[in-house]
């Protein structure tokens, strides 16, 4: 029993640092309304600068200044000094206050009346840009912290647990204290509350929700650092990935606590990391059931929220704004068989004369346009924000690749059941949307990404003991279809199958657009009071959308899996779904044409291949996420319609003026 107890114990630290990130996730969405998915990743920012300045006194810049990366500030810190701690936390703490405050004014201030969406991947983007910049400054090695808390063991309850753990919860009971007392009993923090009731009456009472705004995200920048620093030791340090998932556990944790509530959501978080400190211990018991693996430490979270959600949605807090959003814009098809005539000419003639580098940016590229139709459909068309359709994919990889190993059922009968599979999961995900929508929808789907990556894409009972599932190749009339055959890589006849797969999936949702279901999945999308009014079926016209959008990522998930002839969870982990959505916003998120661009800005896209051929580097992808990045937050902020959705909309203006002239003579 001891073991249990001290294991329990021990997962305080675990908590500590998930409220940590909770605590300033209330804090971002009191002050502005954005549930920040890129806190963890600023987090990590925060720890990486006090690291630094820890071990070498060099504060290090974000870009290159005057030349030079880095500047010394401290001398050379004495490693076991304790004085030199103080400076590098404070300096540290005063980097995360400025990234909080450019945060704001450069990404989210810019986008206080703009679509849902258009925050959700301004998130996204900063995420990427701040895990880019790591990697360019700090590099890929995991960074060990040394310990700040006292690391002495104590008995509690008959057991020996590590001191700082007890250190760490003392600090978040502090923490929400502090911060409850300052939103009850000052004026910034009432101010904040009144704000995130009712933004326009605070701003007629003399409160500006900028400035309110504004503060809130540098104290929550400031809370996630502080934090982020202290338990950095505790889990063997950081880096680019263990850090920014932290979001899902501390979003659980917060909608517990009405993403208002301090109190409330530090003893959330503290009882969820014991809770998961519990669980890693029986998942290391004889009689923990071998398909539940290691998994169970991401389902919990998952379940929490999507409790929390399904039952406690329509409570849950809503920002009020006077600024009106506009949607994203879903033209009607135009010019189909000459477009398709023209693009599938082009492609055949890259399939038959790229070379092989060019060639597997190509099919990357298609293989992210049959990925980011399913985002179009879900999306563009209904309103329905998923971050799990990387997940849909992998699902739908993962069938046929068991499917091809034990049934030896001929091609194309395995991919048509993994996509079914994948739309069984997608109908799944569709229940929960029956009652939660926009921001709602999208926690629980980030959640599953997490939690289905971690339970089915890396466990060994599923995926065997490589963690790689190999996969049978394509081959039908007796011509094979792999894309790799020896040392003949990205083979011409698996890329005419998927121009094939892929100019079907396109027709397939330029045909939708065209028919009443389209029609109806964008009353849905613009005002489902209103459409379910003129007689449509909200919950019947989800569902579909769902199971369609669920069969094109399995289809995508199915070619990336011919194309790389094994799949491993780390193809399709929720980074993956995150960046897919926000290339398809970046493409244009409302139209076939939208997902064609988006393709070819994807990472390892056409794009990537051609700038590879003229550069070289080991930086190259990580310079390229760094331009996406900047770029996805430039598109939510100036042009919430993406590349293709802005051309359509102009030419749609022109024609509309054109005949209004006309009528008008």
């Amino acid at each position: 029993m001891d073991i249990y107890i001290q294991t329990l114990l021990t997962g305080l630290g675990d908590g500590a640092v998930i409220a940590g990130v909770a605590l300033g996730l209330v804090l971002a969405y009191q002050g502005s309304g954005v549930v920040n998915f890129a806190h963890g990743a600023m987090m990590m920012y925060s720890t990486y600068i006090y690291d630094e300045l820890r071990d070498t006194g060099d504060l290090v810049f974000p870009i290159s200044i005057s030349g030079t990366d880095r500047v010394n500030l401290l001398g050379t810190p004495a490693s076991g000094d304790l004085t030199a701690f103080w400076p590098a936390f404070l300096l540290a703490l005063g980097v995360a206050a400025i990234l909080g405050l450019l945060v704001h004014l450069l990404v989210f201030r810019p986008l206080r009346g703009a679509p849902l969406l258009a925050k959700i991947v301004a998130t996204v983007g900063v995420f990427i840009v701040l895990q880019s910049v790591v990697l360019l400054r700090f590099g890929t090695q995991n960074e060990t912290v040394r310990a700040i808390l006292p690391t002495d063991m104590v008995n509690i309850f008959g057991t020996r647990i590590p001191e700082d753990r007890l250190w760490l919860a003392a600090i978040v009971v502090i923490a929400s204290l502090f911060l409850a007392a300052i939103y009850r009993f000052t004026l910034f923090g009432i101010a904040t509350r009144a704000a995130a009731e009712e933004e326009k009456g605070a701003t007629l009472i003399g409160f500006s929700p900028d400035m309110l705004a504004a503060g809130n995200w540098m104290l929550a920048s400031m809370v996630a650092a502080v934090f982020g620093i202290l338990a950095a030791s505790l889990s063997n340090g950081v880096n680019t990935v263990n850090y920014t998932l932290l979001v899902v556990p501390a979003l659980a944790g917060a909608l517990v606590g009405s993403l208002r509530s301090f109190g409330v959501t530090a003893a959330t978080c503290l009882a969820l990391g014991m809770f998961l400190s519990e669980l890693s211990l029986l998942q290391m018991k004889s009689w923990w059931p071998e398909f539940a693996g290691n998994g169970m430490r991401d389902v919990l979270p998952f379940f929490v929220i999507i409790v929390i959600l399904f039952f406690r949605g329509d409570r849950l807090p809503s920002r009020a704004s006077h600024i009106t959003s506009r949607l994203a814009f879903a033209p009607a098809p135009r010019n189909i068989l000459p477009g398709s005539i023209i693009l599938s000419t082009a492609t055949v003639l890259g399939v038959l004369f790229f070379g092989r580098a060019l060639r597997l940016s190509l099919y990357l590229s298609m293989t992210s346009v049959i990925i980011v139709l399913s985002i179009v459909v879900l999306t563009g068309y209904v309103g329905q924000v998923s971050l799990a359709q990387a997940v849909f994919a992998g699902v739908s990889g993962f069938i046929l690749g068991k499917i091809g190993l034990e049934t030896g059922i001929p091609f194309p009968i395995p991919v048509i059941l993994g996509a079914l599979g994948a739309v069984l999961l997608g109908l799944l995900v569709g229940i929960p949307a029956l009652r939660i929508r926009g921001l709602q929808l999208a926690a629980v789907t980030m959640a599953l990404g997490v939690a289905i990556g971690t339970l089915l894409f890396n466990n060994r009972w599923f995926v065997g003991q490589t963690g790689a599932l190999p996969i049978e190749p394509p081959d039908i009339f007796g011509i094979n279809l792999a894309a790799n055959i020896g040392s003949d890589f990205n083979r011409w006849e698996y890329g005419l199958m998927l121009l094939f797969v892929t100019l079907l999936c396109c027709l397939l949702v330029v045909n939708i657009r065209r028919t009443t279901t389209g029609r109806q999945f964008l009353s849905v999308r613009a005002n489902e009071r209103a459409a379910a009014a003129c007689g449509v079926n909200g919950a019947l016209t989800k569902l579909q959308a769902f199971a369609f959008s669920s069969f094109l990522a399995g289809l995508g998930g199915a070619m990336l899996a011919y194309l790389r002839g094994q799949i491993s969870g780390t193809s399709f982990s929720v980074f993956e779904s995150l960046a897919l959505l926000a290339f398809a916003y970046l493409g244009g998120i409302g139209s076939v044409s939208g997902a064609l661009v988006a393709g070819v800005l994807a990472p390892g896209g056409l794009m990537i291949g051609l700038i590879a051929k003229s550069f070289s580097g080991d930086s190259l992808s990580t310079y390229a996420n760094l331009v996406g990045g900047v770029g996805l937050i430039l598109t939510a902020i100036l042009n919430t319609d993406g590349i293709a959705g802005k051309i359509a909309r102009d030419r749609h203006r022109k024609a509309t003026f054109k005949t209004l002239e006309r009528n008008t003579k």
